[in-house]
């Protein structure tokens, strides 16, 4: 069988989410599969090395015209086709509308799906017309799909009540997190990103970003309850934030002066996010929605206390007693939570060395076991149609 999988943002320097989930399917067929052969496409640019060499594993360079859009629609389904693969798995929440080539999806989310207006204040245009895009075109595209992955019994649920296609064309498969995940305690190692990045003594972290369903907006309000309380005792890190985005949302809050007490590291590779976590205080992640969220299992496997929602997919990430759940939209919440962990050293330990525990039930090599069974489930289904 000769497998594609759509690739296109993976040779990007600043890998998100999705590119790093489809990133890591990639990594952990090369270990399980040697039978198959596999054509990855992408865009060309700069990080071209990411994909470790495989004997049965080829990588197409694709330039295109249009940007995302004429990528995914014309160029990806015409070098399929091209490429003569039996099937081609998109990853990242779309896929092209007319391809010859049968179509395996994942749908990480139906958020753009759920609500979306171009007049909203909250995200960037960039995002809005993302949105749209998808809007558009998703719909046709899990029609057409032979299989649909989604990540979570909760988005499966979602995607279920949305579509109404029932559970034969739809699989849940979790998200796995990184083997380099661990509480780091080589003081060296720390020593050396703590300067690379000019983190704080004490801090807590926050991963978020511009996207509304991160809740930056909420964390803000919360830290600033928080640095009242307990002035300069802690400072809130924050990766890859825009500075004039931060300035621009404190003032709307009315916490310009909480400033002082944030820190931006600019971007930082995956490589350097474990022996960052493992130095906070506490980690927050207390997002409005997610289908997954890969980030808790991250914080609790470097050995730090979690702070994530009570909503969608996150308890079913967290499970029991290895996390903090909160009201992501009661902001005094997420304070007393933060809080707590700080004053209950006891606790905070607890959900520490639980969270390690939880972490070791997700790995990328069980999802990609897990998909290479759906490939195998959807190409013997289409050659009996074919005999």
């Amino acid at each position: 069988m000769k497998i594609g999988i759509e690739g296109q943002r993976l040779y990007r320097r600043k890998k998100h989410g999705m590119d790093m989930v489809a990133l890591e399917l990639i990594k952990n067929l090369q270990k399980i599969d040697t039978h198959n052969e596999y054509v990855i496409f992408v865009r060309p640019d700069e990080d071209n090395t990411c994909i470790p060499k495989a004997a049965n594993f080829k990588v197409v360079e694709l330039e295109s015209w249009g940007g995302y859009a004429g990528w995914e629609q014309f160029a990806l389904p015409k070098a399929a086709y091209k490429e003569g693969c039996d099937v081609l798995h998109c990853t990242s929440n779309t896929g092209p509308i007319f391809s010859k080539v049968p179509l395996i999806t994942t749908l990480h989310d139906i958020i753009y799906l759920e609500s979306i207006s171009l007049l909203k204040k909250e995200g960037t245009w960039y995002q809005k017309l993302g949105n749209m895009y998808r809007r558009y075109c998703v719909p046709s595209v899990v029609r057409k799909s032979k299989k649909v992955i989604t990540v979570s019994e909760y988005e499966k649920e979602r995607i279920n009540k949305h579509f109404g296609f029932g559970d034969q064309r739809l699989t849940a498969i979790y998200n796995g997190v990184g083997e380099h995940f661990f509480k780091i305690t080589n003081a060296e190692q720390l020593e050396k990103v703590k300067e690379q990045y000019n983190l704080p003594e004490r801090f807590f972290f926050f991963l978020g970003n511009t996207d509304p369903k991160k809740n930056t907006r909420g964390v803000l309000k919360a830290f600033a309850q928080f640095n009242q309380n307990s002035p300069g005792a802690f400072k809130l890190v924050m990766l890859d934030y825009d500075e004039h985005e931060l300035q621009k949302l404190l003032a709307e809050i009315g916490a310009s002066d909480l400033r002082n007490s944030i820190h931006l590291t600019g971007y930082v590779p995956n490589t350097d996010l474990p022996a960052l976590i493992s130095q906070c205080t506490v980690f927050l992640y207390p997002s409005l929605r997610e289908s997954f969220g890969i980030p808790i299992l991250e914080g609790m496997a470097c050995g730090v206390p979690v702070i994530t929602s009570n909503t969608s997919s996150m308890p079913e990430v967290a499970g029991e007693n290895t996390a903090l759940l909160v009201d992501p939209y009661d902001v005094n919440a997420i304070f007393e939570a933060l809080n707590t962990l700080v004053e209950d050293e006891a606790l905070a330990s607890l959900l520490a060395e639980n969270g390690i525990e939880r972490a070791k039930k997700f790995s990328w090599e069980t999802m990609a076991n897990n998909v290479l069974e759906l490939y195998e489930d959807v190409h013997q289904k289409l050659e009996k149609s074919e005999a």
